[in-house]
């Protein structure tokens, strides 16, 4: 995989938003959270426009993501939120401009589609992290995601243990791995189309938003009938926020257990990763270590 090159006080960094719009209001109130950090921020040409429940139309949006990346000043890219629009631009990317022009990419929730596109056609490290109109922008960002940005300044290995949030074991064991995924819905949506997830051999991070437990259950179930739950080393399962149990259900955790229970790799729950506060950001491509006697995960750097 390809590191991007780390960042510097006096650097440019691009705003884009590949999927929904961004409030324009958060978008201006998170700028000044990477001007604090001595860094200049660029916006990408059609960040204002609208398209229904798009950032604008396929063409403006993809325009945006080819320029930051083609352009020299711009050392890094930073998605404005998520929403819903990824899936519709990622055949039309060229993989091969980011191939040449490796920079800091880094968003989650729909962000994930362009994630697993980006790593298996460009080979390229990206973060998955909070956004600025959907996460720095809110009064409850943690200040503990807010110091985690500092690894895009310098080589930095990142280290998650129950000093952030407790954790649960569904499968002991500790393997080392590179790490892929992010959201379920998107990883989901990825199958028989060209951008499939590969989790042979990788630890596979999972979370997501508002989903009842049944909708968790169908999700899995399909990823496992792909078996891409058996195929991966080990299982990472962050945050799944406000899914409504009002109903009679299953709860999240008995789902998980049916369907990771026999896994053959290490299994863990209780990440503060995806739609939370605290949304630990974190490399995907890069390898990690989840270890479940010290109920740990370990994660080499993202930047070079």
């Amino acid at each position: 995989m390809i590191l991007p090159n780390s960042l510097c006080p006096g650097d440019t960094i691009g705003i884009i938003a590949p999927a929904s719009p961004p409030d324009p209001a958060k978008l201006a109130e998170a700028i000044p959270f990477f001007e604090k950090m001595g860094l200049r921020v660029q916006l990408g040409k059609h960040i204002d426009a609208t398209y229904g429940y798009l950032a604008g139309s396929d063409a403006q949006r993809l325009e945006d993501l080819h320029a930051m990346f083609a352009n020299p000043h711009i050392k890094a890219i930073f998605c404005a939120r998520g929403g819903y629009g990824t899936p519709r631009i990622a055949a039309n990317i060229d993989y091969e401009l980011i191939r040449q022009n490796p920079k800091i990419f880094w968003g989650y929730s729909d962000i994930t589609y362009l994630h697993i596109a980006i790593q298996q056609e460009a080979d390229l490290v990206t973060f998955h992290g909070p956004m600025l109109a959907s996460d720095i922008a809110d009064p409850e960002f943690d200040i503990r995601a807010a110091k985690l940005f500092q690894q895009c300044f310098a080589p930095t290995e990142l280290h998650y243990s129950e000093a952030i949030a407790p954790l649960h074991v569904f499968v002991n064991g500790c393997v080392t791995a590179p790490i892929i995924g992010g959201n379920l819905s998107l990883l989901v949506s990825t199958l028989k189309t060209p951008f499939e997830i590969d989790t042979k051999d990788k630890l596979l991070l999972l979370e997501d938003v508002d989903e009842v437990p049944y909708k968790v259950d169908g999700m899995l179930n399909q990823l496992k009938m792909a078996n891409k739950i058996q195929e991966a080393a080990g299982i990472i399962v962050g945050d799944f926020s406000r899914a409504d149990t009002s109903r009679p259900t299953l709860t999240l955790e008995e789902v998980f257990h049916h369907y990771f229970a026999d896994a053959t790799g290490p299994v863990m729950s209780g990440f503060k990763i995806g739609h939370c506060p605290m949304n630990f950001p974190l490399p995907l491509g890069v390898a990690a270590t989840l270890d479940t006697a010290s109920k740990s995960l370990t994660i080499c750097a993202g930047v070079c």
